[in-house]
């Protein structure tokens, strides 16, 4: 009985989310965000004009964030969390994503 309650639980909470059917989103980071960033950790304190080796580094680190971080609905992180075996089928349909249709066409 636990378990009948608890899958619906969870179709309920899911349904409520407001990621309800986008449960991962790739983070949008861009220059101005991390030039913003900079300025509000060092308030009180003048920034200068950003020459243009700053200004490529900061164009480096908002691409390699957008590349490497996503943001995630919290009922599936907890899910993910709490469900190894879960998290472990993702991740090897992500490292078999493709392959299937490699072999079909040989």
């Amino acid at each position: 009985m636990d378990d009948i309650v608890n899958e619906a639980y969870g179709i309920v909470q899911c349904k409520e989310c407001p990621w309800y059917k986008a449960c991962v989103v790739p983070m949008k980071f861009t220059t101005e965000d991390i030039r913003r960033q900079l300025e509000q950790a060092s308030p009180g304190t003048n920034a200068p004009q950003i020459d243009s080796v700053t200004q490529n580094l900061l164009s480096s680190m908002a691409t390699a964030a957008q590349n490497s971080l996503l943001e995630g609905c919290p009922v599936f992180i907890q899910r993910l969390r709490s469900n190894p075996k879960l998290a472990q089928k993702l991740k090897q349909i992500m490292l078999d994503w493709g392959s299937e249709e490699k072999s079909e066409q040989q």
